[in-house]
């Protein structure tokens, strides 16, 4: 069931709709469903991020398809859209009330600090359609990227190794690697030196119910 809903109908069954009159039906049908799955998942996630106990809600992100890497950590309170589509690399950190929109795909590299609050969207409306529709575009975040508290990512966006999103930055386009960027729209306003970047974030003595 779930790989019919996620896969195109093959033509048999179209060409069997068509022959039989339930072609519209059978699309709706199956948007109901990928609808309901959607919100099975969303709820799902919802109640992960409340859990106490993190090996519980790693576990908990493994089971609904996210790539979590075993030495990153995920803190208490983050929402997750579309877990299937999102990659954490090693020793990153998600803080507090992150907001992480993998509908059209994010990938975390290694030891990339997301301070808490941070927000990834990789979908958004379109103000320029009259009928107000959604597009977006997948982000990658390079290793040793550091996002700042309540910094913005939005779709389309890749931000280079070693770059450091101020808090508050809103970033609408990509950032060099080792670049420093402020503002809304974000604008490069130093770079990070040096370069040669070893540091780890994995903390053993981080309590087990953060």
């Amino acid at each position: 069931m779930l790989t019919w809903l996620t896969r195109p109908t093959p033509r048999v069954i179209k060409r069997l709709a068509v022959a039989f009159g339930v072609e519209r039906r059978l699309k709706q049908y199956k948007l109901a469903l990928q609808a309901a799955l959607a919100g099975a998942s969303l709820q799902a996630m919802f109640f992960l991020r409340r859990v106490p106990v993190r090996k519980v809600r790693h576990a908990g992100y493994r089971a609904m398809g996210m790539r979590l890497a075993q030495t990153a950590t995920v803190h208490r309170g983050v929402e997750f859209r579309s877990p299937r589509q999102i990659e954490i690399g090693e020793d990153s950190v998600i803080g507090f009330d992150v907001i992480l929109d993998g509908r059209c795909g994010i990938t975390i590299g290694r030891h990339v600090n997301i301070s808490s609050h941070a927000a990834i969207w990789t979908m958004q409306h379109d103000l320029r359609d009259p009928n107000f529709g959604a597009h977006g575009r997948p982000v990658v975040i390079g290793d040793w990227v550091w996002l700042s508290f309540r910094s913005t990512v939005l779709p389309g966006v890749t931000v280079g190794e070693g770059a450091v999103v101020a808090a508050g930055a809103v970033v609408t386009r990509d950032v060099p690697s080792f670049a420093i960027v402020a503002g809304s729209p974000a604008r490069v306003v130093g770079e990070r030196s040096p370069r040669e970047l070893n540091y780890t974030l994995k903390d053993d003595l981080a309590p087990w119910f953060v």
